[in-house]
């Protein structure tokens, strides 16, 4: 007796027909599982994906092979080799995990900002948009641009990875100017998010025009 193979064409392939599980406005806790080799598993995992250098693309029917070896991609720098890659996801998932943290203080008053950034924080995060509502994604960047000014600073030895990470990259790409770029997905409203940080600099260069904080310039950049 011949057993015939199983067609799964016709099985319905979840991850294509429901994309997208998160509100854009709530912090996204569920994502799809994807294996090693950036393709969907159909799992729902429950709880936000790391930040990763991931594709999901298609496989190839065919792999040819060749002894050319892989093309390292690096950012002229010269930080990556054959050998070893440059990664900043780990230092992307720290700071991510440490503004998580910072979100969850119920205390205004121990946010380590000014009043002028905690009424600020209040707003966006609280306040019953009648209009245009911000989303996480561009609060989140808000936020994590504002501790990185603002909070990590007062605590150099427990964020000293980080700001040195930052320093050091400033130091290589642009001498004497401090800059930090918030990279966004195309669609996310980086509009909005510029709008937010003038309003957060401006507001507290009026307030506080004696502060000895740097200024600092935001650059907002595209994915994708």
């Amino acid at each position: 007796m011949s057993v015939e193979p199983k067609d799964n064409s016709h099985m319905p392939n979840q991850f294509f027909e429901r994309p997208i599980l998160n509100s854009p406005y709530e912090y996204p806790n569920r994502h799809w599982e994807l294996d090693a080799d950036g393709q969907p598993t159909q799992r729902i995992m429950e709880n936000r994906r790391r930040a990763e250098f991931i594709t999901p693309i298609p496989k190839p029917k065919k792999r040819k092979k060749s002894a050319q070896q892989e093309m390292v991609f690096d950012d002229g720098k010269g930080l990556s080799t054959a050998e070893q890659q440059y990664d900043p996801t780990p230092i992307i998932n720290e700071v991510r995990r440490q503004v998580d943290q910072w979100r969850k203080w119920p205390n205004s008053a121990e946010w380590q900002v000014t009043p002028e950034t905690a009424r600020l924080l209040q707003h966006w995060r609280h306040h019953t948009f009648y209009g245009i509502r911000p989303f996480f994604c561009q609060i989140e960047a808000i936020e994590t641009a504002i501790w990185l000014t603002e909070v990590a600073p007062k605590y150099p030895k427990k964020n000293k990875i980080i700001l040195d990470h930052l320093a050091e990259a400033n130091e290589q790409a642009n001498p004497d100017l401090m800059r930090l770029a918030l990279k966004l997905a195309t669609g996310a409203g980086k509009t909005m998010v510029m709008a937010m940080l003038i309003a957060w600099q401006t507001i507290n260069a009026v307030r506080r025009p004696n502060t000895r904080s740097s200024p600092v310039a935001f650059w907002s950049l595209p994915l994708g």
